[in-house]
């Protein structure tokens, strides 16, 4: 198609991108963009008249790490959207965040942590958090290295403990010290990024690690155990944001709430077909088959993930983080979370749903 497209993925400074666009058998469009991010626009063509009304809109997805939304619609079948997704890919959720505060993406999806300092903004992140999908905690753990002679987090005082810092993990492990009536001073705490938290672990740099993801599992596949698991400590939600302009659109709203709608079909058909799911998963997490599967089965044991409207437990978990992250001066400013929260596209999801629902019947 050869069209330049403006991301601003600082949510500042902007810089232009050329793709090019390929047509599948199925009228399917893919867009690949250099230039450090990823777009994929997917075009389905509808012949009722609601369809064509929203034919001409374009949903901006942000998506992190990987399409997994847009490659979990077409293998539960719901990537029939009778408008466009067009999906730009970032390496972490506050990237997404800082594309949105540009308005350059309508609709993502984070942890809890990642508003908290989006709202700290000028423009107060240009988001509002509109729905929560709610999952397992599977992989968030506090893992020491092989031969370690720590037993208990009353070991960790005057230890070297990495961190992903502003992340769950950065939470976890402050309730995890606070439980064991240790200070966040009490240790040596270390900031560092994932893959440099793996080397420094199996390399004896570090004397634990707080992490999450493929980086719990690569440690352990050099030998890492688990010290402490964040089951019972992080809630399982993950906030989907919309941006303000995109509710006040009437057309831009319908679309998402089919879209949020759509996504909690797929959830529960990948939870009815587990091993097709991880064999189309497990690539693009760096994964095995085998590794992925027992990671979503052990994930789908603790619970099935589900998309549910706002309520005040969810606020209250967020609250709680913002406490949490204000009393280590990590956020400089209290914060009500309750004002990131919009509750109107509740009605309008779960209406789509029910639409959704007796279509498939």
């Amino acid at each position: 198609m050869g069209n330049n497209i403006t991301v601003d993925t600082f949510g500042n400074n902007c810089f232009r991108m050329k793709g090019k666009e390929t047509v599948s058998s199925d009228n399917t469009k893919a867009k690949t963009v250099t230039g450090g991010e990823t777009a994929t626009e997917v075009t389905a063509s509808g012949d009722t008249a609601e369809e064509l009304e929203l034919s001409n809109i374009t949903l901006r997805f942000g998506a992190t790490g990987w399409e997994s939304q847009k490659a979990l619609l077409e293998a539960a079948g719901y990537a029939d959207t009778p408008y466009k997704v067009e999906y730009f890919t970032f390496q972490g959720g506050n990237l997404t965040l800082e594309a949105m505060a540009a308005n350059q993406i309508d609709l993502t999806g984070t942890s809890e942590i990642p508003p908290l300092f989006a709202s700290l903004a000028e423009n107060g992140g240009n988001f509002k958090i509109i729905l929560i999908n709610n999952s397992n905690t599977q992989n968030q753990e506090l893992i020491i290295p092989a031969g370690s002679d720590i037993t208990g987090i009353t070991d960790l005082k005057r230890k070297k403990v990495g961190y992903i810092k502003s992340t769950t993990a950065h939470y976890f492990l402050y309730k995890m010290l606070e439980a064991a009536s240790l200070s966040w001073e009490d240790i040596e705490s270390i900031p560092i990024t994932t893959a440099d938290g793996v080397t420094a672990l199996i390399g004896g740099e570090l004397d634990a690690f707080a992490s999450y993801g493929n980086s719990i599992n690569s440690a352990k596949a050099n030998g890492a155990a688990t010290l402490e698991t964040a089951e019972n400590i992080l809630s399982g939600n993950f906030p989907y944001e919309a941006t303000p302009q995109a509710l006040a659109d009437e057309y831009k709203r319908a679309a998402i709430a089919d879209y949020m709608a759509r996504m909690e079909l797929s959830n529960q058909w990948s939870a009815e077909h587990v091993e097709e799911w991880a064999q189309i998963s497990a690539d693009p997490s760096g994964l095995t088959y085998e590794e992925n599967l027992e990671i979503l089965k052990r994930g789908y044991e603790q619970r099935n993930t589900h998309i549910l409207p706002i309520s005040k437990e969810a606020i209250i978990s967020e609250q709680s983080i913002a406490d949490a992250f204000y009393s280590i001066g990590l956020i400089e400013t209290e914060i009500d979370v309750s004002t990131l929260y919009d509750y109107s596209l509740s009605e309008d999801y779960e209406a789509a749903l029910e639409k959704l629902n007796k279509k498939d019947k």
